[in-house]
């Protein structure tokens, strides 16, 4: 704003600079969808270590896979993880009746069956009461402890009444363990202890409707649940069971993949069980995960042999999605989202064996359709060796062919998307384009010093174009402002080739 000059003097004036930073998003968020013993159902919960995991979820199961798969992810390196617990419609929670207050698990499961609730008087205390808005006599004590576990939470002075501390809010916003599903009483509940009345059930084995029936988008249930998280980048979606025969359909993969390119996520696809060397192609085929779409997703082959905890640690099969998760994540932190997740440091810990020990003629079988493979090799261990999405097939000459050349794409999709919501009704002439310019620039120009991008100079690895000839009149007249960005980038070298000569001393 200029400054109005009324009286002689010296006069500041601050001059914005158009420096508008944009960040870079996170690039291996992984999220999980499936069974877990307990915990938040339809809900993507934040979950930084197992141990979370083990606190919100329950630890590992062995009716879910989901909980092996995230147990691998932080095995491998994985930082951040994102946990939809699903639960089959015939799910049921535990109910318990204590004082006249009809209480209800706050999550379906039998983890529930041993929760006991006490109530006791509240305080007696009529400066605290009239804090609330009530009188002493309507105040109690509730506590609630899980015996399994010996988790207890504790909520002094709550009240059935409209005002203060409503035992309903406060339940829903504080406890993990319970909630009260139904009206609630008129007068206070009485003192007393009860135990679970009717214990709740697991449920049968997800479904598809589970994941993805059409009904559960527009309630965010299922696999829409995602729609309630900010960001995540690789989606992971296990079996429905543990058996080394079961397998995530074909339909939910789908509907999950073009998820993945409405949110600019990558989707991990674990192996059908039936998949060899020798019936790739048919069973790719029947997997029917195709179409330009299909960049967004990468498979790998084989399964994993590790122990299990639930079993006396003897060795089971498991899919490899989790560890692949894992292995990205580390290699994001270590080197970029645009180094292959792949090579002799994409090492794949706390696993015993695969299932099937590719040869490199296998391997030479499988590579050139689009799979992953996952080997061991002496010394080095068991290794993730390949780096295509499914659209990787040599036949099909795709532009986004390599994972890590997929992946930067939506890290810098992302990322600008995000990182110019300033622009939205500004005005548009040159003004803004050189803004629009400016910054963007800058953010790639910070990538390329990283080595993100391939050229030696600048100019040979990326560009920005915000000007008149990317926006017309027309444009303008529309209300539209057209950035067009260009990148280099760096694909991955799958083939080393070393050519040796004899030489003659004559040659020396």
């Amino acid at each position: 704003m200029p400054i109005s000059t009324l009286y002689p003097g010296v006069f500041i004036e601050e001059i914005p600079s158009g420096i508008r930073p944009i960040t870079g998003v996170a690039t291996s968020i992984t999220a999980f969808l499936g069974r877990a013993l307990k915990g938040p159902t339809n809900k993507p919960v934040v979950v930084n270590g197992f141990a979370d995991y083990q606190r919100i979820f329950g630890g590992l199961w062995m009716h879910s896979t989901v909980s092996f798969a995230v147990r691998d992810y932080f095995a491998n390196g994985g930082g951040q993880a994102l946990v939809v617990r699903l639960a089959s419609s015939d799910a049921t929670a535990s109910t318990i009746t204590v004082g006249g207050l009809q209480l209800e698990a706050a999550s379906p499961g039998a983890w529930s069956a041993g929760l006991s609730v006490a109530i006791t008087a509240g305080t007696n205390d009529p400066e605290v009461a009239a804090r609330f808005g009530v009188q002493p006599t309507d105040l109690f004590n509730l506590t609630v402890t899980e015996t399994a576990s010996g988790e207890t939470e504790s909520f002094p002075n709550l009240t059935v009444l409209p005002q203060g501390r409503n035992v309903q809010h406060v339940l829903e916003e504080e406890s993990v363990l319970l909630t009260v599903p139904g009206p609630l009483p008129t007068a206070t509940p009485t003192a007393g202890t009860a135990t679970v009345g009717t214990a709740g059930t697991d449920g049968g084995v997800l479904s598809d409707n589970d994941y993805t029936e059409p009904g559960l988008e527009a309630q965010h249930r299922g696999l829409w649940a995602l729609e309630e998280a900010d960001l995540f980048n690789l989606l992971c979606i296990p079996p429905p069971t543990l058996d080394e025969n079961d397998r995530t359909s074909a339909g939910v993969y789908a509907t999950a993949m073009e998820y993945c390119r409405d949110r600019r996520a990558m989707l991990i696809v674990d192996p059908p069980p039936a998949l060899t060397k020798d019936n790739a192609e048919a069973q790719l085929s029947a997997l029917g995960l195709t179409g330009t779409v299909a960049r967004n997703a990468a498979l790998y082959f084989p399964r994993l042999r590790e122990p299990d905890p639930t079993a006396e640690n003897r060795l089971r099969t498991f899919v490899p999605c989790g560890a692949v998760a894992g292995v990205m994540a580390r290699t994001d932190a270590a080197r970029g989202v645009w180094k292959a997740p792949a090579g002799i440091d994409a090492t794949l810990a706390a696993v015993s064996d695969l299932t099937t020990n590719l040869t490199n003629d296998e391997n030479g079988q499988l590579n050139p359709l689009g799979v992953n493979c996952l080997r061991t090799f002496p010394v080095i261990g068991r290794v993730v060796w390949g780096a295509r999405t499914l659209r990787g097939a040599d036949l099909l000459a795709d532009e986004y062919k390599y994972v890590p050349v997929r992946r930067l794409a939506l890290y810098l999709e992302e990322s600008l998307y995000r990182g110019t919501q300033w622009v939205v009704f500004e005005p548009n002439d040159e003004p803004l384009w050189a803004e629009i310019r400016l910054n963007v620039g800058a953010f790639l120009q910070g990538l390329f010093r990283q080595g993100a991008f391939e050229g030696t100079t600048p100019q040979n690895a990326y560009f920005v174009k915000c000007d008149a000839e990317t926006t017309t009149p027309n444009d303008q007249n529309l209300g539209r402002v057209n950035i067009l960005v260009g990148f280099a980038p760096l694909r991955p070298a799958e083939f080393v080739i070393l050519q040796i000569q004899q030489m003659t001393r004559a040659q020396a």
